[in-house]
């Protein structure tokens, strides 16, 4: 796969990843594309299996490799997810929703915004793909300070990463 953003990531156990909203590879709902691109900036349900003994916490994240930048774009990032949980509700990513378990961690997006910002590839830009990515770690907690970014937490967590999985949403803008 092209621009694949987990090529050079350390091997880890595999976490099964899945979403009752979308197929793996398929179509992100119209509601979970971001408000200006005619959606409700709503993330889909996620479900995880396969934890390994000692996960502790998890990270989820999303991340657009296709975005016409150097680096991709940042949809959502939480972390201190307990290891008690499978799966994050549907709209989880929405502050106010309070369906985030107590003591998560949303770290700002690249808009600058602590929550899910949907798909909204730029119009003629061809398919974008949206990695959901989930991590469970050996560690409960951690110890982050305030304003880190997405890409410094994926950099941080490697070295307590027990197990990764990913699955993948698509979108596309056509052309006007």
């Amino acid at each position: 796969m092209t621009n694949d953003p987990l090529w050079r990531l350390p091997e880890v156990a595999r976490l099964e990843v899945r979403s009752p909203d979308f197929d793996d590879g398929g179509e992100l709902p119209v509601w979970a594309r971001a408000r200006d691109a005619g959606g409700q900036d709503l993330s889909p349900e996620l479900r995880w299996l396969g934890a390994p003994d000692g996960t502790r916490s998890y990270v989820v994240r999303v991340f657009d490799p296709d975005a016409p930048t150097m680096s991709g774009f940042w949809h959502w990032a939480v972390y201190d997810l307990p290891a008690s949980i499978d799966h994050l509700p549907r709209g989880a990513g929405t502050p106010a929703s309070g369906l985030l378990p107590a003591g998560a961690v949303t770290v700002a997006n690249e808009l600058r915004g602590e929550e899910y910002t949907g798909a909204a590839p730029p119009a003629g830009h061809g398919e974008h793909r949206y990695f959901f990515v989930v991590s469970a770690l050996a560690v409960p907690r951690l110890e982050l300070p305030a304003g880190i970014t997405p890409a410094v937490l994926g950099f941080v967590l490697r070295e307590h990463e027990l197990a990764r999985g990913t699955t993948v949403g698509t979108s596309v803008t056509p052309a006007a």
